[in-house]
């Protein structure tokens, strides 16, 4: 009786306890309404969490570093990596180059998606007669590298810069609508082609792929769209939806914190950054030792007991010695190696020296280390804007692929509502007297109020493109005396046709952005949004006290 008693009691306080935290809804802390409720307007908030990382990423808790400072001397005589502290925010990164089954997985969408489209596809295949050499027999590589399941899990290489960014792209897309449909958000993937469910796997129901921008800006939803567990919409303005009961839902937004951030290229110093991980040596700020390369110590073989004397990467020892001697291969690879090979650095990351070289999103510069910004540093900004194919309802242009159209950005502020409707009103009327005329990127003299899109007194007309700010060399000089220019694209990390000195974090090369090479590859990156401090527990923080809940009466 006594027990039958407790547990009667216990569950009385347990519902008790759920009911008056139900009662408890947030409230907003200037205005006092009350978050989440239907029946004072709809004002939502949602909870305040830190972002998991996306497939294939490890979280790189950032901080200040010196960039260049692991470059013991410069042998080179480019001085292109002069010592700089910079700041480096907190971000995702892949725990391993993009492999060749990865790009495969990017060919076959593109082949059921689009199979009419030869040239999309053509365009998206690496350039594998980069193996090709005058001297060297490389055509089984050129045959096999790519596609044979051997070589599945080593890194993708004869992969352009511009390839990189557009399989990014991709990544993101695919990502956030896998998150969607296996949570019921879209229509889920074993419904996809039924009657009423949409097309084929990937398309949906208007015919087009899923894109997270084009989702995002309301552009995606509607019948064989919209899944069986679409958020709720407490819009007094809503109208009776799909939900149970015919409660109205509506897509998920940016503030439901269910969407990932896009995946894209690190930035350089973000690479160095993790590529160092000097977070493996640091007690309470304090560093206690330098890294020369991904891990500790002044050599390249293997101090423990187990690997000892193994080389800790894939490289060049010497001329002619890419393998070690046979029966007892040293680095166990004669061109590169499964991403997965040999110890990761104290990030978790594998191959960030040797291997393959990896591209970064940066425009090279000579002089970059001395210019650039030392919070986030990056050089190769281009700004855009999305394309607005009608501004009074705030709906984006689309490309034939189903992506906003973007165009070079307007003004370092944003136009005024009358602006933006001038300025696609002078388009329209230029695209249609001529579809392959420039897009205007300022209104006309006259067909705006006085004030003028640039600041005040600045007299100089904006330029959204940022890859050459700073850069005193005259653009006339490219090809002549230098072959730098707005196109040439830094690649790090060492290969493994590489010596030893270019495993060096802070050492840096650079490649046209539409040329490619055996010794090439990438990983891809993502912005972490929120708190930059990845593993609180243990560490002193500062108590946060909540806000006290405002009484009406």
């Amino acid at each position: 009786m006594k027990i039958l008693f407790t547990k009667t009691a216990l569950g009385l306080l347990a519902l008790g306890a759920v009911m008056s935290s139900c009662s408890k809804r947030e409230q907003s802390q200037k205005t006092g309404i009350t978050y989440n409720d239907k029946n004072n307007g709809g004002y939502e908030r949602f909870r305040q969490s830190h972002p998991s990382p996306g497939p294939g990423l490890v979280p790189i808790e950032g901080g200040t570093f010196v960039m260049g400072g692991s470059a013991d001397q410069d042998i080179t005589y480019d001085y292109n990596n002069v010592r700089r502290r910079v700041t480096v925010p907190s971000f995702y990164m892949d725990e391993t180059e993009v492999s060749n089954q990865d790009w495969l997985d990017y060919l076959h969408w593109i082949n059921i998606t689009f199979p009419q489209d030869r040239e999309l596809y053509y365009n998206a295949v690496p350039d594998t007669l980069v193996w090709r050499h005058p001297l060297s027999y490389n055509e089984p590589y050129v045959d096999n590298y790519l596609r044979h399941p051997a070589f599945q899990d080593y890194p993708v290489v004869g992969v352009t810069w511009d390839q990189a960014q557009d399989y990014c792209s991709w990544r993101t897309d695919r990502t956030n609508e896998n998150i969607l449909r296996e949570t019921g958000k879209m229509v889920a993937w074993k419904d996809m082609g039924k009657k009423g469910g949409g097309g084929d796997a990937g398309i949906a129901a208007n015919g087009q792929p899923f894109n997270t921008d084009i989702y995002l800006n309301g552009q995606m939803t509607g019948a064989g769209i919209d899944g069986k567990k679409m958020m709720p919409n407490l819009s007094p303005n809503a109208q009776a939806g799909t939900g149970k009961g015919g409660k109205a839902v509506r897509p998920v937004r940016m503030e439901d914190g269910i969407l990932k951030q896009a995946y894209r290229l690190p930035s350089e110093a973000e690479w160095e950054y993790a590529a160092l991980a000097l977070a493996g040596n640091t007690q309470f700020e304090n560093i206690d030792d330098g890294k020369i390369y991904t891990w500790n110590g002044m050599g390249v073989r293997s101090a423990k007991k187990k690997t000892r004397g193994l080389i800790m990467a894939n490289f060049k020892r010497g001329n002619g010695d890419n393998a070690g001697v046979g029966g007892y291969l040293n680095d166990k690879a004669d061109i590169t190696a499964p991403v997965r090979s040999y110890a990761p650095n104290d990030f978790g990351l594998y191959n960030m020296a040797g291997n393959v070289n990896e591209w970064v999103a940066d425009t090279y510069r000579q002089t970059s280390f001395e210019e650039f910004e030392d919070f986030n540093p990056f050089r190769g900004n281009e700004f855009s804007n999305k394309r607005l194919a009608d501004p009074s309802k705030g709906l984006y242009a689309k490309d034939k692929y189903g992506k906003p159209i973007k165009d070079p950005a307007h003004a370092n502020k944003k136009l005024k509502y009358s602006e933006l409707l001038a300025l696609q009103q002078q388009n329209t009327v230029a695209q249609s007297a001529n579809p392959n005329a420039p897009l205007a990127t300022t209104p006309q003299t006259g067909s705006l109020p006085a004030d003028s899109l640039l600041p005040k007194n600045s007299g100089k007309a904006y330029n959204p493109d940022a890859r050459g700010e700073k850069d005193e060399v005259n653009k006339a000089l490219y090809g002549a005396t230098t072959l730098v220019n707005d196109h040439s694209k830094v690649y790090k990390g060492g290969s493994w046709n590489d010596m030893a000195f270019w495993l060096n974090p802070a050492t840096r090369r650079f490649m046209d952005q539409d040329e490619a090479s055996a010794e090439v590859g990438f990983r891809c990156a993502m912005t972490l949004v929120g708190a930059p401090e990845i593993n609180p527990n243990g560490k002193p923080h500062y108590p946060v006290k909540k806000a006290k809940p405002f009484k009406t009466r």
